[in-house]
């Protein structure tokens, strides 16, 4: 495995040995590694100082189930700090067969216009993408399919990073080849475009898969995991209904956001739940697909693809976040409709989580009806023509609210939060508060905990124990529902996968947590050097004083816990 280090000005490729410090990390963890290294804190997201980094996990490249993520980071140009964003997909796996460890991109070019940047094990090869500049992600993905070749893996931009809007993402192809897998938090997706990026193809030709240092070792392993994953009865639920099966529990908590996060259950939330949900897509038949792998191994199949009466696909995949932010946040209780809507921002390469809530404070506004898809489309197409109001909106929640002066922002370190609402789960709002990453549920959800949510001085271990075990996934290159089977797997399977793949040693029984620490004190560490205090680990002052109307809940967790929560690990 080596380090691929670009020059996006000089279009210099350099094949570096990897540093020792760097060698037992990769994914959210090398990212944290190589920021708090070699970049300076203070440099402005889009210049030439910021870095943007591709690295697959640790145990990235085995076909392990649900563990061939990709995780893809830099500075934020939303947040202002590190950010961490994954996706599923082919590109962690592309990365690994060609001896990857981490694709370092770096500075910025002299001259405006976009590239294709095509690696290979021959190395790096660019081409001009000017016929490709402001055509949405589905027909770019098509069209580099065509000209390189349905086996490769590719990463790329939509008109919105074009634009630099805030919301930005990076998109992936999946095993199917739809571009549908987004590392979409923190507009990453505009620090690629400021690279001069439109897309990167990841051509593994000739590789091979990483070597294995004891195979009969990780087999064993292998095995007492997957059986883990296919046997716990949450793999179950998500293989048949997806991120779809939170609807009717958030509900249940009044953590289903609705108007604004204004309250937190929805009147209709029958019509867009996973079971309607379900029942539509096999009542419509193929295309549609409930349980759909968005990477080749997966025996979860969370993933879906959503079809119409028509027989035509709408989106794939159609997710709960989406759902929650782009329909009862906004009150459309039309699955169809959410899914147009979805479909768009994707071709957009924007966070659907971020635009939701943008719509939201725009609804708040007065800028779209409630309810309305027609004029929530309206806002969309002004994103797509880059108007002054669609860059406003492209810029996120946070950016809308202070240019109309709108109080209810749902946003913690200016990035919005997704679909559980901190009041009635106060153990995911202490995650929201003081994760480095902003306001972002996979950096440490609490909904299941057996806790009483409501309970402010019950959060402060459960948070703490969840950020430390999904930093820890994060470096491995794990899914958010890998930690299923790895939980429940026999004792020591992280470190046994790690020791049996790597021929390490010396690895502690609580390798996972360890990784996890390692992890977070280096994000804090960057985060510090950018000039974020205590303050900035804060809900919105609103929220601790409006009350949901279904229980009557404030965000009332004390300032003490949020800023003693990392105490243990430092």
């Amino acid at each position: 495995m080596q380090i691929w280090r670009i020059n996006t000005k000089t279009q210099e490729l350099k094949r570096e040995p990897i540093p020792a410090s760097w060698q037992r990390l990769a994914g959210r963890g090398l990212i944290a590694r190589i920021m708090v290294d070699e970049v300076d804190a203070m440099c402005d997201p889009l210049g030439a100082g910021n870095k943007l980094i591709f690295t697959p996990g640790l145990l990235v490249g085995h076909m392990l189930s649900s563990t061939d993520r990709i995780s893809i980071g830099g500075k934020s140009p939303l947040t202002g700090g590190i950010k961490e964003a994954n996706a599923g997909g082919r590109t962690g796996y592309h990365m690994a067969f060609m001896g990857i460890h981490a694709l370092i991109l770096e500075d910025i070019p002299e001259k405006d216009g976009y590239w294709v940047l095509r690696l290979s094990l021959d190395g790096a090869a660019w081409e001009k993408a000017d016929d490709l500049a402001g055509v949405g992600v589905y027909d770019t993905a098509k069209k580099l399919l065509e000209k390189y070749g349905d086996k490769v893996a590719i990463s790329l931009i939509g008109p919105g990073g074009e634009m630099r809007m805030k919301s930005a993402g990076i998109q992936n192809i999946d095993k199917d080849k739809i571009p549908s897998r987004i590392a979409a938090r923190g507009g990453l997706g505009a620090v690629m475009a400021s690279k001069g990026l439109k897309a990167i193809v990841f051509d593994h030709a000739g590789g091979a898969k990483p070597a294995i240092a004891d195979p009969e070792a990780f087999k064993a392993a292998q095995k007492d995991y997957t059986q883990s994953v296919m046997n716990h009865p949450q793999s179950v639920t998500y293989r048949d209904y997806g991120t779809q099966a939170m609807p009717q529990m958030t509900q249940n908590f009044a953590a289903l956001p609705a108007h604004n996060f204004s309250r937190g259950t929805f009147d209709n939330v029958e019509k867009i739940a996973g079971e309607a949900m379900r029942e539509f897509m096999l009542t419509r038949g193929k295309p549609s697909d409930p349980s759909h792998a968005c990477m080749a191994g997966c025996t979860i199949k969370c993933s879906n693809v959503f079809g119409g009466e028509d027989g035509k696909i709408i989106v794939s995949p159609l997710e709960y976040e989406t759902v929650g932010l782009m329909g009862t946040n906004l009150d459309i209780d039309s699955l169809d409709a959410i899914g147009r809507l979805n479909w768009h921002v994707n071709d957009l390469g924007l966070d659907t989580i971020e635009v939701g809530a943008a719509l939201g404070v725009a609804a708040e506004a007065g800028l779209m009806k409630w309810g309305s898809e027609e004029d929530a489309q309206k806002l969309i197409d002004e994103i797509r023509v880059g108007s002054e109001l669609g860059k406003i909106l492209g810029d996120g929640a946070a950016t809308v609210g202070k240019k109309y002066n709108i109080e209810r922002v749902p946003v913690v370190k200016g990035q919005a939060m997704s679909a559980y609402e901190p009041r009635s789960i106060k153990g995911t709002g202490v995650t929201y508060a003081t994760t480095p990453q902003g306001a972002d549920h996979t950096c440490g959800l609490t909904i299941r905990a057996q806790v009483n949510h409501l309970d402010p001085t019950a959060q402060q271990q459960i948070s703490l124990n969840a950020q430390l075990n999904m930093a820890g996934y994060d470096t491995l290159g794990a899914c958010i529902f890998a930690g299923f089977g790895y939980a429940t797997a026999p004792d020591g399977v992280v470190k046994r996968l790690l020791k049996s793949r790597y021929g390490w040693d010396d690895l502690p029984d609580n390798i996972l947590q360890e990784l996890g620490k390692q992890t977070i004190k280096l994000e804090r560490e960057f985060n510090k050097r950018a000039g974020f205090t205590a303050k900035d680990d804060r809900i919105p002052e609103w929220m601790t004083r409006e009350a949901l109307p279904e229980n009557n809940s404030v965000f009332d967790v004390s300032e003490d816990t949020l800023d003693h929560i990392f105490d243990s690990i430092e």
